[in-house]
């Protein structure tokens, strides 16, 4: 068995909290006994590279610290994908087992229901999908960010990867010490997982671990915030992960009146830009918020806020895991790092090019100024790349040229040019009702803003005809405020 199998067993016999999850608290020996169950079966059946598609819960933290203890292989699918995203990530990942929800339908003609997976109320289905995609070697966990082509792409990260970052978690949250930590955002989103999940059970806390609807999900990009302030007050965390999005749900409830509990002691946000002035708002309303920065590739969070290291305006300092330095302009990440992709396509060499432009100040902490490429990450922390959505939309006879944007936005706005100039706003709302329809809702577009032509001569698209994005934005930036300032419109074309 690997030193990792072997910590993850240490941590389960040294664990002493409960796990709070629904209806359901759970003991630490109660935990211990039903991981282990799993772990004799999945060691039984040699099935040891499997998949989820679980709610949050507990089945989930059962299933994965089973395959840790048994040096397999998880493959947690987002809640959000697409199911042309989830076929892909099936096909290719090779997982021998899907577990899903027990009210979940058949994956497809490739699965067939397999025996009960004893310790977790789940449906397992056999996979028939033939090998899959290569792993490198010690791949523990496969995780996915948005591709170029919008087909997701799988990160593979070793488990001893994971539990460094972990435990340098866990030692950053020492000037806090939190007692419950509130898992807040899906379990298949790697920082939740790592941070959420690991870094507590390490640092000795409880583990309150709702469902998304009971924390008022609906859907990737949905929240309703009463349901989410009555799952605050029902667990009354000391710590919480959110990202943007989250941050500002509870900071607008709260200067409406709603009182958070009082025992919020440690608010975690990242997963995509913070804009200022909702910090500020969160200041004066004095929630204790800590920024961090992080990525897939470097096994989640890089640097991170700190009661006792806290600047404001940054991402914080570098955790002891990690070594940042500027090139160019670019962050570049060094230290805990992926293993590779999933196909057996191995990280670059040299530190990660993070692709987003910042500085280091002289006390060492990291600023993030901005991204160097088109790709956007929305409010909800969603990586969207836009040329695949544009894509999708001038494949429609109805449209011509497009730009989609959406950086730390709720949802996504479209410049759009229609085929004709006279084309009635009936028909282009339609176009996009039905491009809406086949892609993840966090990258629909939700408003739009009409467009002449982008021409090379008014500066908008380059000399071979790819768009000058930052001129195209700045050219209709009045007009994307405006949107913004508009409710969103429904699938019908209405205004929400």
């Amino acid at each position: 068995m690997s030193n990792s199998s072997d910590t993850f067993q240490a941590l389960l016999d040294s664990h002493r909290q409960p796990i709070l999850a629904g209806q359901a608290h759970i003991d630490a020996p109660g935990l211990r006994a039903r991981v282990d169950r799993l772990a004799g079966s999945l060691e039984q059946t040699g099935q040891k590279r499997v998949a989820s598609r679980l709610d949050n819960g507990l089945d989930w933290l059962v299933l994965d610290l089973a395959l840790r203890v048994v040096g397999g292989v998880h493959v947690p699918l987002p809640t959000f994908f697409s199911e042309e995203q989830l076929r892909h990530a099936l096909h290719t990942s090779g997982a021998q087992l899907l577990a899903t929800s027990a009210a979940a339908p058949p994956p497809g003609p490739a699965g067939s229901p397999a025996p009960p997976l004893p310790g977790i109320d789940a449906k397992g289905w056999r996979l028939d999908l033939g090998t899959g995609g290569m792993l490198p070697e010690g791949t523990a966990c496969v995780t996915y960010t948005s591709g170029s082509t919008g087909r997701p792409r799988g990160v593979c990260l070793s488990a001893d990867t994971l539990l460094t970052v972990a435990s340098s978690l866990a030692g950053a949250a020492r000037a806090v010490s939190p007692r419950r930590h509130l898992c807040l955002m899906p379990l298949s989103t790697l920082l939740e997982n790592v941070a959420g999940l690991y870094a507590t059970l390490l640092a000795g806390a409880e583990i309150a671990l709702p469902s998304l609807q009971e924390i008022g999900y609906t859907g990737a990009s949905g929240l309703d915030v009463p349901t989410l302030l009555r799952c605050l007050h029902r667990y009354q965390p000391e710590s919480i992960i959110l990202v943007p999005q989250l941050l500002l749900a509870l900071v607008m409830a709260a200067e409406q009146g709603a009182a958070l509990p009082a025992s919020l002691r440690y608010l975690a946000v990242g997963g995509g830009r913070v804009a200022t002035t909702l910090l500020a708002r969160a200041k004066v309303l004095n929630l204790p918020v800590f920024e961090g920065y992080g990525l897939t590739e470097c096994a989640s969070v890089v640097c991170l806020n700190r009661p006792d290291a806290r600047r404001e305006g940054s991402v914080g300092q570098p955790l002891p895991h990690a070594r940042v330095q500027i090139v160019d302009g670019e962050i570049l990440v060094a230290g805990a790092r992926a293993l590779g992709y999933l196909g057996g396509d191995p990280m670059p060499e040299g530190p990660v090019r993070t692709g987003d432009l910042g500085y280091i100040d002289d006390e060492g902490f990291v600023h993030v100024t901005g991204r160097r490429k088109s790709l956007f990450i929305t409010a909800f922390g969603r990586n969207v790349s836009p040329e695949w959505v544009e894509s999708e939309l001038m494949s429609h006879p109805s449209i011509a040229q497009a730009l989609v944007w959406g950086e730390a936005q709720a949802d996504n706005v479209a410049v759009l040019v229609p085929r004709r100039p006279d084309m009635e706003a009936s028909v282009l709302q339609g176009a996009l009702d039905e491009i809406n329809a086949g892609l993840p809702d966090y990258a629909r577009v939700a408003r739009y803003v009409r467009a002449s032509p982008f021409t090379a001569l008014a500066g908008l698209l380059t000399a071979n005809g790819r768009p000058r994005r930052e001129a195209i934005l700045a050219h209709y930036q009045a007009e994307i405020d405006a949107a913004y300032r508009r409710p969103a419109f429904t699938a019908s074309g209405e205004n929400a």
